[in-house]
């Protein structure tokens, strides 16, 4: 198997069997899922997602984010503010927006009742609420500011990522909210791997490689909302600086390249 971030070998790294409900019941026609790791970036992918045929992806993708189960939010609101800092100080574009995988569009509606800021939605598995708010595929344009929060761990092949990369202007930002670590854990009970739909797990390495391949020159990350937003330019390291010293802290982390802030768990 090859790593779908920079085509290495891939070799199986550990397994798992759901057995808690309601997730037992989902996973009952796949069955235990093997996960493979790349022997030079350490992404981590299930090669048992991977060869799903499309209509049961579906089918899980449905049962998971249809079922009444409390899960992790996205910090929301930090998200909305994160997003207002940036634009106020001319860094990012809130006027050629979309939330690609925007679940039901919670974000979009913080933004609009509170900054007053449009955010188009689109979503490929879920509808909720009024589904004319969701634009069709085929609607779908290039835009300066591109959102995924919450998609990155759910991809199957490099194609879903291309997906989103291409959706960002040529002078554009792709923000981010995903799970990134230095390594991640042959521990089937570590807590990322639940929701069952989770199938792909990076690591700073990868998204390295991924930034440089798509033409990333820098990246920030937002601890209050857990985001990361990649650049492709690298000269606004001071207008960071002084965002941080407006707040007399570090609203926002630094980096040409990938911000590695995370570590470990």
């Amino acid at each position: 198997m090859k790593c779908i971030i920079c085509n290495s070998s891939s070799k199986y790294y550990f397994s798992k069997k759901y057995t808690k409900a309601p997730y037992a019941r989902f996973m009952q026609e796949i069955g235990e899922v093997h996960y493979h790791k790349c022997e030079n970036c350490g992404f981590v992918l299930s090669k048992t997602h991977a060869e799903l045929e499309k209509e049961i992806w579906t089918q899980l993708n449905s049962q998971v984010h249809n079922h009444p189960i409390v899960t992790n939010q996205p910090p929301y609101l930090e998200q909305a503010m994160m997003l207002k800092i940036l634009s106020t100080n001319n860094l990012i574009c809130t006027n050629s927006m979309v939330d690609y995988a925007s679940g039901a569009g919670i974000l979009s509606n913080v933004l609009k009742k509170y900054f007053k800021i449009d955010l188009p939605i689109f979503d490929p598995y879920i509808k909720k609420g009024n589904k004319k708010r969701y634009l069709d595929v085929g609607n779908l344009k290039s835009y300066k500011t591109v959102i995924n929060s919450a998609f990155f761990e759910h991809v199957l092949r490099r194609d879903d990522l291309e997906a989103v990369n291409n959706l960002v202007d040529k002078d554009g930002c792709m923000v981010l909210h995903t799970v990134v670590c230095e390594n991640i854990p042959d521990n089937p009970d570590w807590f990322y791997l639940e929701p069952p739909v989770h199938s792909a797990f990076h690591t700073n390495k990868s998204m390295e490689i991924l930034m440089k391949q798509w033409g990333y020159a820098s990246s920030v990350y937002n601890p209050g909302s857990k985001c990361w937003v990649l650049f492709k330019h690298d000269n606004f390291r001071s207008e960071i600086q002084n965002i941080n010293q407006e707040f007399k802290t570090d609203v926002f982390h630094y980096s040409s390249g990938f911000v590695n802030y995370w570590k470990g768990f």
